[in-house]
């Protein structure tokens, strides 16, 4: 079986105290030609990235519409100063800090209306003279639950295309408020970058909605404010913006002709676009999918959200059967606003791995892949806290902060159906293998998708394919080496091989120093076959000591110490580290196929038992209270 390793990278030291696996002596095979030669130590000259760099690529600020009618009252200031670690008063009044900084942050602020809460909670005449200003100033005045419903209602009537134009002609691009808000954005990211300590990657959400079916991107920028602020955000409301991603598309190729910059956008919530995030036919406008969309899209989309707070998309059950693991952290009732209830045939067009698959059939079909992309978390918190340590969560938006009843109160509740407030995940965050941690590196490692996403935890994955990996190229303890030696890293493709000869992928995981052990570490192949049907198959390939396949294949359950009353668990099963050389016993050198590594914890308490052992209270019945926190990677493709 494979087994537990110990292995020496300069970001690994601390925790190799912590293994409880034998020592692993390298043979000199695995010590030969390890190191370029350059220089005595392996650390000169290197010219790969050594080390992980944690952020959210999707956090609102009271800036954003719908977050200051839910009660944010933080700003951009705020938000820098809390994730790189200073403590805030958050909205609800009350003290809120990070357990551990991050290293990046991109603040994504709605671009329709921003700054328009700015005004409306001032009472702007210029906007209390329309019926739909007073109607949601009265609200928020009201405060409470009043406010929480000025502002399901602010997005309904955005969602659904009502709302007034001439209301939000000053916060739509041409008005003046609308530059010197983004003038605003710009200046204060500029004002937190600080290389090395803490990167502010300038960014904004293109929150595209039609009917409230979700379509949203987040834009972000490579470049600093001399040439992002050339410019003010694209938008989806007529006549200045647009609800297709293909005119996004054409605004960011507009952007960096006239400005010599770089920017790129992440699609995210495809759970909740009611099969509109990743078409196969034909677009929501009925435009058919044709070489130009799957170039497009290909082009400007390196990557996916795939976890976050509105739910995990990965995968689902229906979609994916045999998979043990694919039911987590589902939302599946309707669109964003459930305005309308969700349907099964929605959802093949709406998962990571599902999407993934089909990128192979229209790659085949028409020649590019464009949904060839690395797997992202953040959180899409509303609060401008990026808060999602499940002990530390604050919620989606002010109204959802820690409280008694916040679990018990729907995030959204029609007669097509629910999202409770039990169902909220406490998720997720993006690790980048960046060289550096600035600007320029961790855009570039976006780009070449040389990241992965986690619902929470820190855990350290590293994932290599490749035609000749042995056991000795990850017993050399420095197995980063090899892995881009004899082979590419996540994101990328295969390089050519000689047909006939299967292809080894190198993977290993570190457990979050604070967090949980680790359970497994599966991979997860998705292929074209000859008659151009998809299929998928999860292998567990590494896993933590005491238990072995069934004679179905079926790895036994790692086990459970959750103990709910204490909202409390322990380290005494599973493994701090795992890793292994993996061949691909199905491998057709004939068939499209992709590869991206999903490593699972043992089980844990998600945040609603926190509450209910802070707060004295008794959880629903039908809330999820354990579930097993996880890291997906970018994939690895193979082109015959």
């Amino acid at each position: 079986m494979p087994r537990p390793i110990t292995f020496i990278c300069a970001v690994l030291l601390l925790a190799a105290a912590m293994t409880t696996s034998a020592q692993i002596t390298p043979s000199k095979e695995s010590l030969s030609d390890l190191y370029p030669g350059k220089a005595y130590s392996p650390y000169a000259d290197r010219n790969f990235p050594s080390q992980v760099y944690w952020g959210d690529t999707h956090l609102h600020t009271g800036l954003s519409m719908d977050a200051g009618l839910f009660g944010a009252r933080l700003g951009l200031d705020d938000a820098y100063r809390f994730a790189r670690g200073e403590q805030v008063m958050a909205s609800s009044g009350q003290p809120v800090k990070l357990g551990r900084p991050l290293d990046w942050l991109v603040i994504a602020d709605h671009s329709d209306g921003m700054g328009f809460f700015n005004s409306l909670s001032a009472g702007d005449p210029g906007i209390l003279k329309y019926e739909q200003g007073q109607r949601w100033y009265k609200g928020l005045q009201a405060g409470g639950d009043a406010s929480v419903a000025a502002a399901l209602d602010l997005i309904t009537t955005f969602s659904q295309g009502k709302i007034n134009p001439d209301m939000m002609g000053e916060y739509s691009p041409g008005g003046k408020t609308y530059a010197s808000i983004w003038e605003k954005v710009v200046d204060a990211a500029e004002r937190f970058n600080d290389p090395g300590t803490f990167t502010t990657l300038i960014g904004f959400e293109w929150t595209s909605l039609v009917k409230g079916n979700n379509m949203h991107r987040n834009v972000v920028f490579r470049d600093n404010g001399d040439k992002a602020g050339l410019v003010v955000p694209f938008t989806t409301q007529a006549p200045m913006g647009s609800t297709d991603p293909l005119d996004l598309y054409a605004w960011l190729e507009n952007y960096e002709a006239t400005t010599g910059g770089s920017a790129l956008a992440l699609a995210h919530n495809g759970n909740l676009s009611n099969g509109y995030m990743f078409p196969v036919d034909a677009q929501y406008t009925g435009r058919k999918i044709d070489r130009n969309y799957v170039e497009k899209r290909a082009r400007w989309e390196p990557m996916y959200e795939v976890t976050q707070i509105k739910g995990d998309g990965e995968a689902h059950p229906l979609l994916s059967p045999d998979d043990t693991f694919a039911a987590y952290e589902t939302w599946d009732a309707g669109n964003l606003d459930l305005s309308e209830a969700k349907t099964d045939d929605m959802l093949q067009y709406e998962y990571a791995r599902e999407a993934l698959k089909n990128g192979l059939m229209l790659e085949n079909k028409l020649g590019t892949n464009p949904y060839k992309f690395g797997l992202i978390g953040s959180t899409d918190s509303h609060t401008a806290l990026a808060a999602v340590e499940e002990e530390n969560f604050f919620g989606k938006a002010t109204n959802a902060e820690p409280s008694p009843g916040r679990m018990m109160h729907p995030f959204t509740k029609t007669d097509q159906g629910a999202f409770e407030g039990y169902e909220l995940a406490s998720s997720g965050y993006t690790g980048v293998w960046a060289l550096d941690n600035s600007r320029r590196a961790i855009w570039d490692a976006m780009a070449r998708k040389e990241v992965y996403g986690t619902t929470g935890p820190r855990i350290l994955v590293r994932f290599f394919g490749g035609w000749n990996y042995v056991e000795d190229d990850l017993n050399s303890r420095a197995p980063a080496f090899r892995g881009y030696e004899k082979g590419v890293p996540m994101g990328g493709d295969l390089r050519a091989k000689n047909a006939g000869v299967a292809p080894t992928f190198m993977v290993y995981a570190l457990r979050d120093a604070i967090g949980a052990n680790l359970d497994r570490i599966q991979i997860v192949k998705g292929w074209l076959d000859s008659k151009g049907k998809t299929h998928e198959k999860v292998y567990d390939v590494a896993w933590s000591p005491g238990r072995e396949p069934d004679t179905n294949g079926k790895l036994p359950p790692v086990g459970n110490t959750v103990d709910i009353a204490a909202a409390n668990w322990t380290n005494t099963i599973g493994a701090s580290e795992l890793g292994t050389v993996w061949t691909d016993p199905d491998f057709d050198p004939k068939q499209r196929a992709f590869y991206y590594a999903r490593v699972l914890e043992i089980p844990t308490p998600r945040w609603i038992v926190y509450d209910a052992f802070r707060y004295g209270i008794e959880i629903p019945e039908d809330a999820e209270t354990i579930h097993q926190e996880r890291a997906y990677t970018a994939p690895i493709w193979y082109t015959p």
